[in-house]
C-alpha cells in the first residue's frame, strides 16, 4: 500500500497573505514555531514561501508587502503525492516544510520534516509487537495476535517503576506536536499490561488524554492464557505498580540517551575526543 501526503500532512496551514507587510511577517514568524511560512494570494492560492532568512534580509523595509520582496514559487506537493517521493524533494532541496496544493493550485496542507519522521515511526512500530508476539507464543506454547486501536490510560497496568523527568518531557512536546507512537499493551482478561512506552502513557495522561494509540496483543486462546502468570505481571507485583500513578517519576538524573548526548558534546566543547557510547 502506497502511503501518500494526504494521510500525514497538516490541514490547517498557518500562512501570510501576499498582501501582509514585512513588519507584520516579522512579528507573525517570531510567535510561531515555524522558520518559514506560505504566502497566498486573496484566492489562498499559493504565490510562494518566505522564510526567516528572507525576511531577515528585508527587516528595514517594514512597509513593503510580502508579494514585492519573495520570489515567486516555490516547491510544492498534491495529496496524492507518494509520501516517500515527498520526503525526497524535501530532503533534496533542503526543506523543513512543503506546501500542498490543490489541482487549482490552492494551498491545502503542509508536510513538515516531522510529519515525515511521524510516518517512520508509526510504519516501524509494528516490528516490536510483531517481536513480542513471537517471544509470548515460545514463551507459552499459544498463538497470539495483535491488532492497534485506543486503550484507556487509567487501566493500564505498568511492568517499568521509574521514568525519567527530561525523557517525560520529551514525549509531552512530541504528543503536542501530534508524534504519537503507539504504545505496546498485552490484553489479558480485564487487564492492560502495558510493556512498552510508560513515558508516552505518562505524557498523555498529564495531558488530559482518556485514551492512547496502542499495539494490543491478545491470546487466540484467552482462557489458557489466563491460568499462566507472566512475567510482565510478576515484575508488577514485585514493585507494587497497580496504575500508571505507582510509576517514580525520577528528577535528579537524565534518561541515559540524553545522558550520553551531553557527555558527547561536552567532550566536543574541550577538545576532547568522544568515546564511542557503549551499545545498548
Amino acid at each position: 500500500m502506497i502511503i501518500r501526503v494526504q494521510d500525514y500532512m497538516v490541514l490547517e496551514v498557518e500562512h501570510l497573505r501576499d498582501s501582509t507587510t514585512v513588519r507584520e511577517a516579522i512579528e507573525r514568524l517570531s510567535r510561531s514555531r515555524h522558520h518559514g511560512l506560505p504566502v497566498t494570494d486573496a484566492s489562498m492560492k499559493l504565490v510562494g514561501f518566505v522564510s526567516a532568512k528572507e525576511l531577515l534580509r528585508h527587516s528595514d523595509e517594514g512597509t513593503t508587502p510580502l508579494g514585492r520582496i519573495i520570489r515567486r514559487g516555490t516547491y510544492t506537493a498534491n495529496p496524492d503525492t507518494g509520501l516517500d517521493d515527498a520526503a525526497r524533494i524535501m530532503f533534496r532541496f533542503g526543506l523543513r516544510d512543503l506546501p500542498i496544493i490543490d489541482s487549482d493550485g490552492r494551498l491545502c496542507g503542509i508536510l513538515s520534516n516531522l510529519d515525515v519522521v511521524r510516518s517512520h515511526f508509526e510504519r516501524a512500530s509494528p516490528a516490536k509487537a510483531d517481536t513480542l508476539l513471537r517471544l509470548l507464543s515460545e514463551r507459552y506454547g499459544l498463538p497470539f495476535s495483535f491488532h492497534r486501536g485506543l486503550v484507556p490510560i487509567e487501566r493500564l497496568t505498568p511492568t517499568q517503576w521509574k521514568v525519567f523527568e527530561d525523557e517525560l518531557a520529551g514525549r509531552r512536546y512530541e504528543l503536542e506536536r501530534g508524534l504519537a507512537e503507539p504504545v505496546l499493551v498485552v490484553q489479558k482478561g480485564d487487564a492492560w499490561i502495558l510493556v512498552d512506552g510508560h513515558h508516552r502513557a505518562l505524557a498523555a495522561r498529564e495531558m488530559g488524554l482518556p485514551q492512547l494509540q496502542a499495539f494490543i496483543l491478545t491470546c487466540d486462546q484467552p482462557e489458557t492464557f489466563a491460568r499462566s502468570e507472566t512475567g510482565f505481571e510478576r515484575v508488577a507485583a514485585e514493585h507494587h505498580l497497580r496504575t500508571i500513578d505507582d510509576i517514580e517519576i525520577d528528577q535528579s538524573s537524565q534518561h541515559p540517551l540524553i545522558e550520553v548526548t551531553t557527555q558527547l558534546l561536552r567532550r566536543f566543547e574541550t577538545g576532547a575526543t568522544p568515546r564511542t557510547p557503549p551499545s545498548p
